[in-house]
């Protein structure tokens, strides 16, 4: 008889109401995989972009989406020697490479799969792994952001902002963010040194200000728009961007050029590596996730239009879904 599983499935191209939450079959293990059961996932952008019919040719209908993962082994592979039943992981399923976290159940390559850390719950840690991954590769292996160095963080009190945040601190990095003014104090306890009200001065401006006319040497931007066109402004020479949003506009390259600088558009790739990274930055206490909202699993559109709308509702950090009791309402 065929096991089965709890998933929201996406239906359809569309609104927050185009996934079904239905029975589907647990997948098999092969022999360098590991099945999971999930306690945790979370929203990301990407999944909002997949659901409204960004990436068509990516995703065929009906699929499984969702890019965290936090739970617990309950299988492995023939040839798994890493892991055991019962070991705590999380990870980031392969992108646009098979089902996704939005159930019970997930079967993913083992190389993916992290130790999850000891001092977080699974909401937390589910919170953390594309989000902590993209900020580790966009600052460490892309910007390779150094101590002493000032970076602007564009969006500090977001589910990508909370992290990179912090993870600049760590680094030793001076920290500029831009934030609504309500949220300026939870920033700076986040780590961030300085903070610009964008609703009330321009960034290009305050950054100015606040270096002196230096400029930084890295810009951070999760918002695409004006505060990618018009970051060569507020760069150092020899500054970098590093940007995790599709280009919807031309750039200003002749800016650019005059200031040497250097650009990073970072479409994550998944890796055990990152994750071990990023957890012993937890367990050290130099990083700490950021839950702005906890749903289930059935209510993974209210999820989807919480996150797309969180900025005007004053939503900090990230939403999460708790999968480990599925079928509540």
């Amino acid at each position: 008889m065929t096991k089965t599983m709890k998933a929201a499935v996406l239906t359809r191209f569309g609104g927050p109401d185009a996934f079904e939450l239905r029975d589907v079959p647990v997948p098999d293990v092969g022999a360098r995989q590991v099945r999971v059961r999930v306690h945790a996932t979370a929203i990301n952008p990407l999944d909002y972009q997949i659901r409204r019919g960004d990436y068509v040719d990516y995703v065929p209908l009906p699929a499984i989406i969702g890019h965290d993962i936090s739970g617990v082994i309950e299988e492995v592979g023939s040839e798994v020697h890493d892991f055991q039943i019962g070991d705590e992981v999380y990870y980031t399923p392969k992108i646009f490479g098979g089902a996704g976290s939005y159930a019970e159940q997930h079967v993913a390559d083992v190389e993916l799969v992290g130790r999850k850390p000891r001092n977080i719950t699974h909401a937390e840690a589910a919170s953390l792994t594309l989000v902590g991954g993209t900020v580790w590769e966009a600052f460490v292996q892309r910007a390779q952001l150094q101590a002493a160095e000032t970076i602007l963080i564009h969006g500090g009190s977001g589910g990508v902002g909370t992290i990179a945040v912090q993870l600049a601190k760590a680094i030793g990095a001076r920290v500029i963010t831009t934030a609504r003014a309500r949220d300026h104090d939870f920033v700076r306890s986040l780590g961030a040194d300085e903070t610009i009200d964008y609703t009330a001065e321009d960034y290009v401006d305050a950054v100015a200000r606040l270096t002196h006319g230096e400029g930084v040497n890295v810009v951070f931007d999760t918002i695409g728009g004006d505060a990618l066109t018009r970051s060569p402004l507020v760069l150092a020479d020899g500054g970098r961007v590093v940007s995790l949003v599709d280009i919807a506009q031309p750039q200003n390259l002749i800016e650019a050029w005059g200031k040497n600088a250097a650009y990073h558009f970072v479409f994550t790739r998944q890796n055990r590596g990152k994750l071990d990274a990023l957890t012993r930055l937890i367990e050290r206490g130099l990083v700490k996730p950021v839950v702005g909202a906890t749903l289930p699993l059935a209510r993974i559109g209210e999820a989807h239009e919480l996150l797309e709308n969180g900025s005007a509702r004053g939503l900090r950090g990230k939403v999460v879904i708790d999968v480990s009791g599925a079928a509540s309402a």
